[in-house]
C-alpha cells in the first residue's frame, strides 16, 4: 500500500553544513524498525533535470527509526535560491515508498 509523503519545506544557509534529524512511524504512531531498510534522499531542480546533491544519511537509532540526514559547506555553496528534495525509504523486500518530500530555500549568508 503506498503512503502520501509527508511535506517539510526549510530554508538552509548557503555555504553552510545543514542536518535534519528524521524519526520514521507507521500509521499507529509506532517507530519503525528500519533494520534491513535503506534510507535514500536527493536534491534536484524543480524540473528535475539537474541533480545538485545527494544527502547523506546516517543511522543514529535503526531499532526506533532515527536517521539523521546532512550535506556539508561545500555541497550547500553552488546552490540555487530554490530546490526539491525527498527522502526515500526501501524495505528489506524492496518496496520504496517516498515519506518526506519538500522546497528547499537558500538563503544567501554574508560571512565567509
Amino acid at each position: 500500500m503506498a503512503i502520501e509523503p509527508g511535506l517539510y519545506n526549510f530554508t538552509l544557509q548557503r555555504a553552510s553544513d545543514w542536518s535534519l534529524d528524521l524519526e520514521f512511524k507507521d500509521g499507529d504512531s509506532d517507530p519503525i524498525n528500519l533494520s534491513g531498510y535503506t534510507v535514500s534522499s536527493q536534491i534536484w531542480d524543480e524540473d528535475r533535470v539537474k541533480k545538485y546533491a545527494d544527502i547523506s544519511i546516517a543511522y543514529t537509532d535503526r531499532t526506533n527509526g532515527k536517521v539523521k540526514l546532512s550535506l556539508t559547506d561545500d555541497q550547500t555553496l553552488l546552490f540555487p535560491d530554490s530546490l526539491k528534495y525527498d527522502v526515500l525509504l526501501q524495505n528489506p523486500s524492496g518496496l520504496k515508498e517516498y515519506y518526506l518530500e519538500g522546497t528547499i530555500t537558500v538563503s544567501e549568508g554574508y560571512t565567509r
